[in-house]
């Protein structure tokens, strides 16, 4: 007999045990929301850029900032300077070489282009303090007969 009971056993349907009915306001059958990570774009250089080590203007430090205030005033010719890069070099008027502007660090509201005659202060880059870049940019002349474009995006021709 014990036999014949396995078999039974083994024949019968296996049925589920019975849900409980939920009600719609009860917390167990709501149902949250999962919050989904946003994919990064899929550039190949993502995992090789690293931040930038000059410093501009908003993450200069004070005590840099205060000895750039405190220095001489040079006075130089705008050699190069994009918009659209955020940077530019100065060719100093005493000779020797280009000093790198960055776009936080030009004062005035116009857009530097090449000729403009220009007066800056200098500021070490680290961590070597071997280099220098321009600070305090101030246009003293716009270059005659070139377009010039206000930070805000008007053109205006001298």
């Amino acid at each position: 007999m014990s036999s014949e009971a396995t078999s039974i056993q083994e024949s019968r349907p296996v049925t589920p045990p019975l849900a409980s009915p939920k009600s719609p306001s009860s917390p167990e059958s709501l149902h949250l929301p999962t919050t989904k990570f946003r994919q990064r774009s899929p550039s190949p250089m993502r995992d090789f850029l690293i931040p930038s080590p000059l410093p501009t203007r908003r993450n200069r430090t004070n005590s840099a900032s205060v000895r750039a205030a405190e220095g001489p005033v040079f006075n130089g010719v705008c050699k190069c300077f994009s918009r659209s890069k955020g940077h530019g070099f100065i060719t100093p008027s005493d000779g020797g070489n280009d000093i790198f502007v960055h776009i936080s660090d030009v004062e005035g509201e116009y857009v530097p282009v090449e000729g403009d005659e220009v007066t800056y202060k200098v500021c070490a880059i680290p961590p070597k303090h071997e280099k220098v870049q321009a600070v305090e940019v101030n246009i003293t002349h716009l270059k005659p007969g070139s377009k010039h474009e206000t930070w805000g995006g008007h053109v205006i021709t001298s």
